[in-house]
């Protein structure tokens, strides 16, 4: 099955379109938005395609010059020679942050390092491309088989681990990790200072600030990766940080007898060390689903 074939078939099911930036954007069914000059690649949960724009007459082969990996697809304009280079990921990234964040991080190093790799444009938020369907591009397929992740960081020297000590950069799906970490660290303590809220009040709690942290952002994400980003953070706050077992909590780790152990091993804090935590089964963050140093972060701002 040829690439093109693959972009039609992946396309979100009601996709942002246009033929002119100019006149703004519009949303249809597929059938309807995939004769556009201008699409959505990729929809706000899934990420099947890596785009980059190369604002360059010689955009069609700068790849090959640099030594990046031949994209599956160009989509170039025949005025000008300037493209967008799509990448198909054999395993599309999940973009919406209920699960492992792992895979995310590293795919947004990789996506970094080859926007580095080719000079790509910065600034391009990868919402819409050139649409290779339509014929008023010219459209070159160079790699017919998708990549994993690892396939394309050999490119760029990068590892899981070199990706793990790389920075997140305030650029394509970078700005989903950033957006997710900004916002979960808030929500640790806002849910609690804020009385327990109920579902639909934390979720509009949440929404508003990941909205105020997504216009920071050099290039903001779409309105909808917003939204997905702030659902899994208020499902999973409003789940896991309730006044029960906040008060559970309390109970198995503010016993006398634990009180007074911590009242002798406290002067760990003066010198520098960390304070000696003691539950009754040794582990409150393992009781709320959250890292260790999570846990110590959110005693700190108490």
């Amino acid at each position: 099955m040829g690439c093109v074939k693959l972009f039609e078939d992946y396309l979100p099911k009601r996709p942002y379109h246009t033929d002119d930036l100019i006149s703004g954007l519009k949303i249809n069914k597929k059938e309807k938005a995939k004769l556009a000059r201008l699409v959505q690649p990729n929809g706000p949960t899934h990420r099947y395609w890596m785009v980059f724009d190369l604002d360059r007459t010689d955009a069609g082969m700068h790849w090959d010059n640099v030594g990046a990996p031949p994209p599956n697809l160009i989509a170039r304009n025949p005025a000008n020679g300037h493209a967008h280079l799509l990448y198909l990921l054999q395993t599309p990234v999940r973009t919406a942050m209920d699960g492992k964040t792992a895979p995310l991080r590293y795919a947004a190093a990789v996506e970094a390092g080859l926007r580095s790799r080719l000079g790509a444009d910065r600034g391009y938020s990868g919402l819409i491309c050139k649409n290779p369907i339509n014929s008023h591009w010219i459209v070159t397929q160079w790699q017919a088989d998708p990549y994993t992740l690892d396939d394309l960081a050999d490119y760029i020297d990068l590892t899981p681990e070199k990706a793990r000590e790389k920075p997140v950069e305030d650029y394509g799906l970078g700005r989903n990790c950033m957006l997710f970490d900004e916002l979960r660290a808030w929500a640790y303590k806002a849910i609690r200072s804020q009385d327990w809220p109920d579902y639909n009040q934390w979720l509009n709690a949440c929404f508003d600030r990941a909205t105020g942290y997504n216009v920071n952002f050099t290039t903001p994400l779409d309105i909808s990766e917003v939204k997905h980003t702030a659902k899994s953070v208020a499902k999973w706050t409003h789940r896991n940080f309730n006044r029960r077992t906040f008060d559970d909590y309390v109970a198995r780790t503010h016993t006398s007898e634990i009180q007074a152990i911590r009242g002798r091993k406290g002067g760990l804090v003066g010198k520098g060390g960390r304070p000696a935590i003691i539950t009754a089964n040794g582990n409150p963050w393992d009781e709320l689903g959250i890292s260790r140093a999570t846990w110590y972060r959110l005693q700190n701002r108490k």
